[in-house]
């Protein structure tokens, strides 16, 4: 085996499906959920495996950007009402649970928005907001979703990291907030 080689190849593959993604990227939508977020008096965020993970870090960066955020499974998570904003991560559209979730949400009164990779589905359909990722997800069903040589749903759950990242980099310009602003928002007990 020549790892050198396939690891080259391998980081080389796994870049250009990310330039895809990004490139594929409907800018209009992500505007618009970025308005969203920014109108949101508090901010609940939810996902399961490996997006939730990405899901979780977004809701981390939103708390430095200095929006009150809840992840939702947390045991000090408040009640959500109008006026609040539920982030669902949902990558195939069709998560029981997150159905679940989303349902109970908007019975809240709180805007209902989604970012997946797979839009015509039920439930990101039934969103206030919906941002499509067009990255190959596990168990997707858009034909618009840059295909991948990954196993499962890698390239979606990868790209949420970096979407996000630029997701925040944008709010925070938007917001005309300084680096040193958010890192003062950082934990300081380690």
């Amino acid at each position: 085996m020549d790892l050198k080689r396939r690891y080259e190849e391998y980081v080389q593959i796994v870049l250009t499906e990310h330039e895809k993604v990004f490139h594929a990227q409907d800018t209009d939508e992500l505007e618009k959920m970025l308005k969203v977020i920014m109108a949101a008096k508090r901010i609940f965020v939810t996902g399961a495996g490996r997006e939730g993970i990405a899901a979780r870090s977004f809701a981390m960066r939103l708390m430095h950007l200095g929006f009150e955020v809840h992840w939702i499974w947390d045991d000090t998570t408040p009640g959500m009402k109008e006026g609040d904003l539920f982030l669902l991560v949902n990558g195939s559209g069709k998560i029981g649970h997150i159905d679940y979730l989303a349902e109970a949400g908007s019975k809240t009164g709180a805007a209902i928005a989604m970012i997946t990779g797979a839009p015509r589905e039920k439930t990101p359909g039934e969103a206030d907001c919906t941002l499509f990722v067009p990255a190959c997800v596990y168990k997707g069903t858009d034909e618009r979703a840059v295909p991948s040589v990954q196993p499962m749903g890698n390239l979606f759950e990868q790209h949420l990291f970096l979407l996000f990242d630029v997701m925040v980099m944008l709010l925070r310009e938007e917001m005309d907030l300084t680096y040193e602003e958010m890192e003062n928002r950082h934990r300081n007990i380690e």
